[in-house]
């Protein structure tokens, strides 16, 4: 569903994203739990999507970054809040940005690892077709996940989680750890990992340098306080316009008026400059 808001722009884009993506999951699981073999024709192969299998561009998006267990519902669950909390802090638009920023950047450097393989190393034919058919399988939506976490991580660092269910610790924490753990393993890593990994990096990098998003919990529930504020006080106002006992007119409908109290009438009866001096006093 794609939402606009005409007065900011902040829910431009595709809605609950996140939600889009775990159903995506549930549909990997179910064929891998239905027919493995199937998941090898929906990786993101660029030498396969060259030779005209185009869905691959769309279908690596489901399939699941592990096996299914209870851990797996555990973490779906766990991405599914973190993400749908992101993209009402940040906006649609912004939330969709960051995904579907680090989606086009895998899809890219699948074309570059197949570019590498075929003028780097000189591979072509089956050779090709068979490496970067085992390539394909590192361009996981893990590191997609990984990097809603990230976004996570750097808006509310200061926020406690529960590590492996028991230990406490701040998420800021966990966040420089994937991060440090990422750059390991893309330089230790083969070739395919450096691909897979580096586009990551690449969208984390360029959302950590342009964006400033540490937001702390308590100043979440100042602005939802003030939101709750500044709505109770618009509702007030609204109530307390200025309206005509005669004819019903108000600031709103014609500006031009003036508006008095009658000090004659029995009550707090107002009217407009029209009807000050001609009305018939309540008594």
């Amino acid at each position: 569903m794609i939402q606009y808001n005409k007065n900011s722009g902040r829910n431009f884009g595709i809605a609950n994203l996140t939600l889009l993506l775990i159903v995506g999951y549930v549909i990997g699981y179910i064929m891998q739990m239905v027919s493995p073999n199937l998941l090898a024709y929906l990786t993101l192969d660029a030498n396969a999507i060259m030779q005209g299998q185009v869905w691959r561009l769309v279908t690596w998006l489901v399939v699941p970054p592990s096996s299914f267990d209870i851990f797996t519902l555990l973490m779906l669950y766990f991405y599914y809040r973190i993400g749908t909390l992101l993209e009402n802090i940040w906006g649609t638009a912004k939330y969709n940005r960051y995904i579907l920023g680090g989606i086009l950047l895998t899809i890219v450097s699948a074309f570059l690892l197949l570019a590498y393989l075929r003028f780097g190393m000189g591979l072509t034919g089956e050779k090709l077709a068979y490496y970067s058919a085992i390539g394909s399988i590192s361009f996981s939506t893990y590191y997609i996940n990984l990097s809603i976490f990230m976004g996570y991580a750097a808006t509310f660092p200061d926020m406690r989680v529960l590590y492996f269910f028991v230990i406490p610790l701040k998420v800021k924490v966990l966040g420089i750890i994937d991060l440090l753990m990422l750059l390991y393993y893309f330089f230790t890593g083969g070739i395919f990992a450096k691909f897979a990994i580096g586009a990551a990096l690449i969208n984390i990098g360029i959302f950590l340098l342009t964006t400033k998003v540490a937001i702390n919990p308590k100043q979440i529930i100042r602005q939802q306080v003030y939101k709750k504020e500044v709505k109770q006080a618009t509702k007030m106002t609204a109530k307390n316009r200025h309206k005509c006992t005669i004819c019903g007119q108000t600031e709103e409908s014609n500006p031009e008026l003036e508006f008095r109290f009658c000090s004659k009438c029995n009550g707090n009866y107002e009217y407009c400059s029209n009807h000050l001096f001609t009305h018939e006093h309540i008594k």
